[in-house]
């Protein structure tokens, strides 16, 4: 062995190994450091030589085969795909890892300038087609003016929270107050049964808060619906931030205390309409509402139960001299039906009322001592509706006592009114009344008269001003019915009645027939359950062709 053998030996196993304290190729010499690489293998002499790789040959994108009359074409599945069958594996790269004292060196990269990044913004919009981009490319007005539409349809919310989250246009054009001048906002349903936890409550008043503060300036008809909670809380949250408030409506709404009240009447100063029908409200607090801040309520409307008859007393006491509407309902399930109204008082504290609506009550009439301190009357009513299904304690003389200075009558409601008499309607001071609704929805003959007559008293009253005639089940005779309408048909203009039901009366053919000629506006014809018609006419008839067809059929 040689000195340059016993050299290589003393650095490690590694092909000319280094001096001591070097580095070798391969190993690693005494006191040194070799890298981890394994030295590459010499090639001995006289050794076989690699093979040549040879080419893959793409498969054909399809195959034939020969049947017994035709050849088969069937195409491959890899010939779908896009490119070459073979493609050449990316090489990975393994990461070094680092050493102690090396750190990791971090690229830099240069900030795009604001005019590149416009113009990839450009580029990107320019790669969409056109219909998709008319919502960006609409002006706001326009945009502005089809939400208009849709709110008036379909209200304010939710419709523009959800339109407003489609891009800025929309959400620039969601925001215009004009929009948001009439909202209601509905029950946030959870979970059938369940009620709303604290965290959904604080949630739903943070959102409200931030509507009313954002969107509700120019708010002036508010539809609260179906609040079990939290009411007072809504109250007094659209009464601060929304001075052009108007209407509120409170529908189906439970827990209205007098501190949401006093809130209305504190700071919403253009407060004129207050509707709480069908909600739970407490009556103390709206008494004294009423009597605070009356004077500026203009329509009043809400459901009659026993324990809020201290609402109607307080109007009669004079709390709302300005009043010109009071609608009155009641729950269809509930049993408290008699009412004791003194329409002496309501001529006295409402002298300007215009409309008088109490539905599914039966009126008692409470007469005052001294007569002369309601002379006046309603001078200025337009409409007086009594209507209901079961009876009615009305009479003519006290219909008289209600309407007798009411000379501006217009419409007329007396359904269900079965003491009332042709003869006492016709003594009523209104000249030009323009709708009576006169019929019967009830089986029961409560105060049902035998046989009514004289109906042509009443067309030769109002038959050049009526528009509409509602005398559904009343029992006149068929000669009685004939005069009547014969005599409609001459006083009345082509283009004046829009709407005739006879529907369970003794009309014949022979007295509709002149009315349906003439009449050529007639839009609404109900013959339902006429017994003198002839089958196939009695129905409801809701267009002047469906009624000429019926003219057709008469002949």
């Amino acid at each position: 062995m040689d000195a340059s053998a016993q050299s290589g030996g003393t650095g490690g196993g590694g092909t000319g190994g280094g001096a001591t304290g070097g580095r070798g190729t391969g190993g690693r010499g005494t006191g040194g450091r070799g890298t981890a690489r394994k030295p590459a293998p010499k090639r001995k002499e006289g050794g076989k030589a690699r093979k040549a790789k040879k080419a893959r040959v793409s498969r054909p994108a399809f195959t034939i085969q020969q049947g017994e009359d035709m050849l088969l074409y069937i195409s491959n599945t890899s010939s779908q795909a896009e490119g070459s069958l073979w493609t050449s594996r990316r090489k990975t790269v393994s990461k070094a890892k680092l050493l102690k004292n090396q750190k990791k060196k971090k690229k830099t990269v240069c900030p795009k300038s604001r005019l590149e990044r416009k113009t990839v913004k450009e580029e990107e919009e320019d790669r969409l087609p056109e219909e998709d981009r008319w919502g960006q490319l609409l002006p706001e007005e326009v945009l502005v003016s089809i939400f208009q539409m849709l709110v008036v349809q379909d209200g304010a919310v939710p419709f523009l929270c959800r339109v407003s989250r489609v891009c800025r246009l929309w959400n620039a054009a969601a925001a215009t107050l004009t929009l948001w001048r009439k909202v209601a906002v509905n029950h946030c349903w959870i979970q059938p049964a369940r009620g709303q936890t604290e965290k959904t409550s604080n949630r739903i008043k943070e959102t409200f808060t931030w509507l009313a503060e954002n969107r509700f300036s120019q708010l002036r008809d508010f539809t609260l619906c179906h609040w079990a909670t939290s009411v007072d809380f809504a109250l007094q949250t659209v009464s601060e931030f929304c001075p052009q408030l108007r209407s509120v409506h409170l529908s189906y709404c439970r827990g209205v205390t007098g501190s949401g009240l006093r809130s209305l009447g504190l700071r919403s100063r253009s407060l004129q309409r207050l509707n709480l029908q069908h909600s739970e409200f407490q009556v103390e607090g709206l008494v004294d509402f009423l009597e605070e801040h009356g004077k500026q309520i203009r329509q009043m409307l809400f459901t009659r139960s026993h324990r809020n008859d201290k609402v109607l007393a307080a109007i009669a006491k004079g709390f709302c001299p300005d009043l010109e509407l009071l609608e009155v309902n009641k729950k269809l399930d509930s049993k408290d039906t008699e009412l004791s109204v003194c329409f002496q008082s309501l001529q006295k504290a409402c002298p300007k009322l215009k409309i008088f609506r109490m539905f599914n009550i039966q009126i008692q009439h409470k007469a005052m001592r001294k007569r002369g301190e309601s002379e006046a009357g309603f001078p200025l009513l337009d409409e007086f509706c009594i209507a209901n299904t079961e009876y009615s304690y009305m009479t003519d003389q006290v219909l008289l006592d209600v309407l007798f200075g009411s000379t501006r009558l217009r419409v007329l409601d007396l359904r269900g009114s079965t003491r009332i008499t042709t003869f006492g309607l016709a003594q009523l001071p209104c000249p030009k009344l323009e709708c009576l609704f006169w019929g019967q929805y009830f089986t029961k003959n409560i105060g049902f008269t035998s046989v009514k007559k004289n109906l042509q008293l009443l067309m030769e009253k109002w038959g050049p001003t009526l528009q509409q005639l509602d005398i559904t089940n009343q029992p006149f005779t068929e000669a009685d019915l004939q005069v009547a309408l014969a005599f409609l048909a001459q006083v009345a203009e082509a283009d004046t009645l829009l709407s005739l039901n006879l529907s369970g009366t003794k009309i014949t053919a022979q007295a509709l027939r002149p009315v349906v000629e003439r009449m050529t506006a007639l839009g609404y014809l109900n013959l339902s359950s006429c017994r003198n018609l002839p089958r196939g006419v009695k129905k409801i008839y809701r267009s002047q062709e469906e009624i000429q067809e019926l003219l057709a059929n008469l002949h």
